[in-house]
């Protein structure tokens, strides 16, 4: 059996080796590493890929998100919601902007931010909600929307783990991630699902006036050079990186359709354990995309299995094992232990195990048979 890998990134390598190659020596053969030819041309092909009309590239996606909320025109002490269950990036931005980060519960199914606590969190101070589709689903943007509409707010997807995913919208039409709020963004970081070799990130609009700010505010605020018209930051997807998507972005969906026949079979062996809780797998439509494959566990010491899979040479992961609202960083007052109850249980239950595009049957017959074991 090939050694478990959370993440085999040499493995999806090894198929594109060829044109990775070739397309990074054009680039150091033309020199072009900044906004050069392939920068503008995965430009193009993502927008076209994810139907929006505006994609603009940045350094990585912790900047695109900062990138959208300066673009959107926020204001210090504004307020904005997100999910307390999250990769800090998400809070960390909002509390650099020195905007009100505002953390509310999940849901237990999709761990995804909980609609009603949105509902409970608004106030006048309130101006944006930043959903996350956590571990690659998508969560509940029809009603998100609808909230934000409702109240006036922007929304921004935070889209770093679920690039590919498809939402159906209640009147029918399907829609990629990250083409729903009316801004999103993502993180090409190389463990996602369409990863880079380094760092790298982008942002998403349909709206042609905020698409001009944020190219505005990606290249210190300028238009014309020398000319600076907004605040900016410098924060560009280099041609290099940019040269890994292209060759990747073709093979996103298959990545995708991958990643889910591997939940499939992770699901078939371990669902039927009374301990276990596996993830949803939705067979008519591709609205979850498994950045990550994550389980809970009832009943059961999560830690001694992490110990137990390690010792069994299976790495895995828990995402997070702390919630935001009790992180240094960002603790408050404001926030009562009550108001999340999902969270907190989720912190204690989760386990992610590997997922990527090069695992096999031998590979996961292996892994759901050491579960198996340990908590039988």
């Amino acid at each position: 059996m090939r050694k478990i890998q959370m993440v085999d990134l040499k493995g999806q390598y090894e198929p594109i080796k060829e044109q990775v190659n070739r397309s990074i020596q054009e680039v150091i053969d033309t020199t072009a590493f900044i906004n050069g030819p392939e920068v503008h041309s995965f430009q193009k092909e993502l927008e076209e890929y994810l139907g929006v009309k505006h994609v603009i590239p940045c350094a990585n996606g912790t900047d695109a998100l900062q990138i959208a909320m300066m673009g959107l025109g926020l204001k210090p002490g504004d307020e904005v919601i997100t999910a307390d269950f999250t990769f800090a990036a998400t809070v960390e931005v909002i509390a650099l902007l020195q905007l009100t980060p505002v953390l509310v519960d999940v849901n237990p199914h999709g761990f995804n931010i909980d609609v009603d606590a949105i509902r409970r969190a608004i106030t006048p101070k309130t101006k944006a909600i930043v959903p996350v589709h956590l571990f690659g689903q998508v969560a509940d943007m029809d009603v998100i929307m609808e909230i934000a509409e409702e109240h006036n707010l922007y929304v921004i997807e935070d889209n770093a783990q679920a690039i590919g995913a498809n939402y159906t919208q209640k009147d029918g039409t399907t829609v990629k991630t990250g083409a729903i709020g009316h801004v999103g963004s993502t993180s090409f970081f190389p463990s996602k699902n369409l990863g880079c070799y380094g760092d790298g990130g982008a942002i998403f609009t349909n709206d042609d006036d905020l698409a001009h700010t944020i190219r505005g505010i990606v290249n210190h605020g300028m238009y014309e050079r020398y000319h600076h018209d907004v605040v900016g930051v410098n924060s560009r997807l280099d041609s290099i990186q940019a040269a890994v998507l292209r060759a990747k972005l073709p093979l996103l969906d298959s990545y995708n359709s991958k990643r889910r026949e591997a939940a499939r079979k992770y699901s078939q062996k371990l669902s039927h354990h009374d301990k276990i809780t596996v993830p949803m797998i939705c067979d008519v439509c591709d609205c979850h995309v498994f950045h990550q494959y994550t389980l809970r566990l009832k009943n059961s010491d999560r830690d001694a299995l992490v110990k137990h899979l390690n010792a069994n040479d299976i790495p895995c992961g828990v995402y997070y094992p702390i919630p935001l609202h009790k992180q240094k960083a960002y603790a408050d007052s404001r926030y009562n232990e009550a108001d999340f109850p999902v969270t907190n249980m989720l912190v204690e239950e989760v386990i992610s195990l590997p997922m990527h595009t090069e695992l096999d049957d031998e590979q996961i017959d292996y892994i759901t048979k050491t579960i198996l074991e340990f908590l039988d």
